[in-house]
């Protein structure tokens, strides 16, 4: 494999001048009483949030650069005594640089949040991940590795320079993961970087988690913590470009490649599914101009093109020998995130929040997400793709109208098939995500919680104690208070997205992509 790619990202020597600004061109209801069940009261208070007069949301959008250490937070309503463990996330929280922007909302430097619950009470916690592309930016006070959207190398000369001084892309601000006793901040390299999930202290680089060779890797891997493996799909570039499903045991710290799969149409794979037997890929017609990622002609985002005549393509691995069981090319869709995905009666069902075209890609970049004048990005479909066993032609169904991005389930469903979806939402089209909605897959039916101004985050799925049914929990989400300019923690009921409490954070949040809860239990 060829290593000129270097890991999609390379960086810039001094230079005077920012990097160019430029756009990539190619392609229900307020909070009602809580349930009857008494260990989630419901929330009784008059905090609300308040709309803003104009696009209130691009506070997400802003920097934060305070950094706290386990400050005590002020509780309205009730957190049950039950919910005890840490909610770590990770996201971009910092996008100036000296006098310097990034581009693009993937781009910004990392940032780290623990939320500790215990016995009713909840702390906070941030850090800045202290990623190469940390360090490398506050040393120099400017950008200095290139990100998705921002090319630091304004010249050619620049680029020419750059080639001899190859460095991973390792800004950790898409996902946390824990693999084994190994808590991680992911990016799409297969480089996580390890914290310490109490202090959020950056502990280092640890050892390629999937192939060492490959050029990408998702920031989504499927976590097995029973069995003690991990599964993610890599992709490396070269004169030849292929896939690779690698599986990768916590103790051991085997990896096992289970299968690569050639193709000269690379597909931008944000995420995968999997069954009890099988890896989905699900290759989305948003491909790779691999010739320029080689030449390095621009940044990351403008190697992709939008190639609606290739369809949807599908590959199936099988999981106990690595044995391509299937191919299928579908309608053109895009999604970044896959849902679940399950079989039943010879059929593989890919759930994904999808959407028609890729346009949602270039709706992300700063300048338009902070624009007072551009409506937000739309969010996407839940939709199911039928994958037939025995090779005939793939079916889509649409499972509801209400649109839903940053998709969660119960994870005791995963793999198997289910009834409800969690997800971000939007009341109107051209807002930002404003309402948490639940969707019942099987009628299409939703609930949500919503309150005017606020803007909440992925909902976080945790089940009761001894929980009898696929809903009986709680969700845990970060919601942006636009008019106090802060943010807080919201605790809602899974089954009816009652409110039962909320933490509030003295400061606004930024928008963050990912995180997971760990029981005290178990973290």
């Amino acid at each position: 494999m060829s290593r000129a790619v270097a890991h999609v990202g390379w960086t810039c020597p001094a230079r005077r001048g920012g990097p160019v600004r430029r756009r990539h061109n190619r392609a229900a209801a307020s909070v009602a009483p809580g349930p009857d069940d008494p260990s989630l009261p419901a929330l009784d208070h008059d905090a609300r949030c308040t709309m803003s007069s104009s696009s209130p949301y691009t506070a997400g959008f802003e920097s934060l650069e305070r950094e706290t250490d386990g400050e005590s937070l002020d509780v309205e309503g009730t957190i049950p005594e039950w919910l005890s463990g840490r909610l770590l996330r990770t996201g971009p929280a910092k996008f100036e640089v000296g006098d310097e922007t990034y581009n693009h909302w993937f781009d910004g430097l990392a940032m780290l949040h623990r939320f500790g619950l215990r016995d009713g009470d909840v702390s906070y916690r941030n850090r800045f991940l202290r990623s190469g592309a940390f360090e490398d930016a506050t040393a120099e006070e400017r950008i200095v590795r290139s990100e998705f959207g921002t090319d630091p190398c304004r010249s050619i000369f620049g680029r020419i320079m750059s080639f001899f001084s190859q460095k991973t892309v390792d800004n950790g601000n898409v996902n946390v993961a824990a693999y084994g006793d190994a808590y991680v901040s992911m990016t799409e390299t297969p480089f996580p970087i390890a914290f310490d999930p109490d202090t959020l202290e950056t502990l280092g680089p640890v050892p390629a988690t999937e192939n060492p060779d490959a050029d990408m890797s998702t920031a989504h891997p499927f976590v097995d913590r029973d069995a003690g493996r991990a599964i993610n799909v890599t992709l490396a570039f070269g004169r030849t470009t292929s896939y690779g499903v690698v599986e990768r045991d916590f103790a051991s710290g085997d990896r096992r490649l289970l299968r690569e799969i050639e193709t000269d149409d690379p597909s931008y794979l944000h995420s995968f599914g999997v069954t009890d037997e099988y890896v989905v890929l699900a290759g989305f017609p948003l491909v790779f101009d691999t010739m320029a990622l080689l030449l390095r002609s621009g940044t990351f985002a403008d190697a992709l093109e939008w190639k609606p005549e290739l369809g949807t393509r599908f590959w199936a691995v099988r999981r106990s020998d690595g044995e391509l069981a299937g191919q299928w090319r579908g309608p053109a869709r895009f999604g970044f995130h896959h849902v679940n995905a399950f079989e039943v009666d010879g059929e593989l069902q890919v759930d994904v929040a999808a959407y028609d075209d890729a346009t949602i890609v270039d709706d992300l970049y700063l300048d338009r997400l902070r624009s007072a004048d551009t409506t937000g990005p739309p969010a996407g479909h839940l939709e199911r793709f039928h994958l037939p066993l025995d090779g005939s032609s793939v079916d889509v169904s649409r499972r509801s109208d209400t649109r839903i991005e940053l998709p969660r389930i119960d994870d005791r469903r995963a793999t198997r098939d289910y009834q409800y979806v969690w997800g971000g939402g939007q009341r109107k089209p051209d807002n930002f995500i404003d309402q948490i909605v639940r969707i019942d897959i099987d009628s299409g039916d939703a609930e949500t919680w919503h309150q005017p101004g606020c803007y909440p985050g992925e909902p976080v799925f945790v089940e009761r104690p001894d929980a009898a049914g696929e809903a009986d929990g709680v969700l845990l989400t970060v919601v942006l208070d636009a008019e106090r300019d802060s943010s807080f923690l919201a605790v809602l009921d899974a089954e009816s997205l009652d409110e039962v409490g909320r933490a509030r954070v003295p400061h606004h949040i930024p928008f963050q992509f990912h995180g997971n809860f760990y029981p005290e239990e178990t973290s």
